[in-house]
């Protein structure tokens, strides 16, 4: 249930709050005083599109608020989305900032439209007073029939993706064969030139370290051998002065027991340097200054080099490349094999889509029957006598294939005895459209309302002057049909006709007044004397009399 909806700085409105009871919220006042601009705003709650031109004149922002009460449905959403609850409440603001900007928060935190569009199925349905029969086209037409029928399309859905994606690759290799044909050649080379070149992953690396040393063969030997001489060959070499060091402590330690570590951590180092200097010995022993080797080295090296230029930069890069070109080159010569194995995944996904779309038919044309049914007996229950169905006709041709199934759904009505039924755009009066409409929606969110479990999902349902073009008896139809749609629901609705007026169970006055040259709306929870007053008015217009409101208190009393 919506408790609590607040805009500042929202078109004309300066500061307003209205707080929502249970039951039937009626929303009146005269014409132009900003009525549907409150229903806007839920809207733009609901994540419906923003305009930099609902900031008020002057304004840097403009912010719209409300509080709902949360549903196990919208905590889910909003636990996936990484937003913490609130308890029992949901909080949604929406600012559109002058520079075109916006921000959006649920909670109190960060959030965004898409979020908001999440949680809209289970906090409020809007009924805008713009959705007129164009709007109501077949597509919302299905849409509407497959609420009411509780039908779920995820199943004709994923059979649907499954289509589309083995069609496009069957597609892909029909049409791209000639470019594939004519790539063969350049494949086949540029596969050989790799597969010939035998290559190893990192060694340019290895050969770049082997060509500095046989670059600088000289210079290693003559270095490795001079410290070679300097730690061991050498008259004054490390190794004779250790030996001889170790000589004199080892005659300390005869007679010094200090002194035996000392030899020992000596003779120790005798040996490391005996080691280092084998290695040194070793590889200056194996150094070989083969200019041949260089060569072929240097011919290596240009060779990679024009490898990594052709096909990557390192050597991975280069071997993945030819891999890649091999791969192609088979798909190429088994190309009939893998058409093969295209095709019949096309089957599948074909009969796969044809059952999904089938079994959704079925599910549609029982649904069409009972909704028919249903929104018949509604419509003419508002002072009118109709014939109505639901004609749901599939259309198993690929071309007429989508992921919400085959199904071309048309609402048809006859308003008059003896007519044929014709589709919901041809009928003549738009105080009749009003009225199919309502009795639709009523149909489909009283059967959409009855609880699947013992918790059922609460909803506000939000109708912008659904009543216009109606008056009298039909006008008293459409109130007690909002009535007893608001028993099971939070209802609100925009109206300009006392008959619906009469059934409020919280009657909302939207006036605009000025105030230091500004216009400013404001919104009012009326008593039950000003609500008779207000009711009085809409009964007589601008004057009110006592004779207006002695009908108005009759109109209420049998509301009642």
């Amino acid at each position: 249930m919506l408790v609590e909806l607040r805009a500042e700085n929202y078109a004309v409105i300066d500061h307003a709050i209205a707080v929502f009871g249970p039951g039937l919220n009626l929303l009146t006042g005269e014409t132009g005083a900003g009525k549907s601009i409150l229903v806007d705003t839920l809207s733009l709650l609901m994540g419906g599109k923003s305009s930099v031109d609902v900031v008020r004149h002057g304004a840097e922002k403009a912010v719209v608020a409300c509080v709902f009460e949360t549903t196990r449905g919208a905590e889910a959403i909003l636990e996936e989305n990484g937003i913490d609850a609130e308890g029992n409440e949901i909080i949604l603001r929406r600012e559109i900032l002058s520079s075109g900007k916006g921000r959006v928060f649920v909670n109190n935190q960060p959030a965004t439209v898409a979020v908001l569009k999440l949680l809209a199925p289970e906090l409020a349905l809007v009924h805008a007073q713009s959705e007129t029969v164009s709007s109501f086209d077949q597509a919302q037409q299905r849409i509407l029939l497959d609420r009411f029928g509780g039908l779920s399309t995820e199943a004709v859905a994923a059979a649907y993706a499954r289509w589309r994606q083995a069609s496009a690759k069957l597609d892909e290799l029909l049409q791209g064969e000639q470019d594939r044909l004519r790539m063969v050649d350049l494949w086949s080379y540029q596969s050989k030139e790799i597969e010939q070149a035998h290559l190893t992953a990192a060694e340019d690396e290895a050969l770049e370290t082997e060509k500095r040393v046989l670059a600088n063969a000289e210079k290693l030997y003559a270095a490795a051998m001079g410290a070679f001489d300097q730690l061991y060959e050498g008259g004054a070499s490390a190794e004779v002065a250790l030996r001889a060091a170790l000589r004199n402590v080892e005659e300390l330690a005869r007679y010094d027991g200090r002194f035996t570590d000392a030899a020992q951590q000596l003779q120790s180092a005798r040996a490391t340097l005996g080691d280092v200097a084998a290695s040194l010995r070793d590889y200056a022993e194996g150094i070989n200054a083969s200019p041949e080797r260089l060569t072929e080295i240097e011919d290596r090296l240009a060779l990679l080099d024009r490898l990594k230029r052709k096909y990557g930069k390192t050597i991975a890069e280069v071997i993945a490349f030819g891999e890649e070109v091999t791969r192609k080159l088979a798909e190429v010569e088994d190309r009939d094999e893998i058409l093969k194995v295209l095709r019949a995944a096309l089957d599948e996904a074909i009969a796969a889509y044809r059952a999904a779309a089938g079994a959704l038919h079925t599910e549609r044309k029982a649904a069409a029957a009972k909704l028919a049914k249903l929104a018949e007996s509604q419509i003419n229950s508002l002072a009118m006598k109709v014939k109505f169905e639901v004609d749901v006709n599939a259309s198993e041709k690929e071309s007429g294939w989508t992921a919400s199934g085959w199904d071309q759904v048309e609402y048809r009505i006859a308003t008059n005895p003896g007519e044929p039924l014709k589709p919901l755009d041809e009928i003549a009066s738009g105080g009749e459209m009003s009225r199919v409409m309502l009795a639709l929606k009523v149909s489909v969110e009283e059967s959409a309302a009855k609880p699947k479990t013992k918790t059922p999902t609460p909803r506000t349902l939000v109708f912008d002057e659904i009543d216009i073009g109606i008056g009298g008896r039909a006008a008293e139809a459409v109130g007690q049909k909002l009535k007893s749609l608001s028993r099971g629901q939070q209802v609100l609705c925009v109206t300009h006709l006392p008959q619906i007026a009469a059934f409020a169970d919280q009657h909302f006055l939207i006036d605009k007044r000025e105030a230091d040259g500004r216009t400013k709306m404001q919104v009012r929870l009326l008593d039950d004397r000003a609500r008779m007053h207000e009711v009085a008015r809409m009964v007589s217009g601008a004057k009110v009399t006592e004779t207006s409101l002695q009908h108005a208190a009759q109109m209420i009393a049998a509301s009642r």
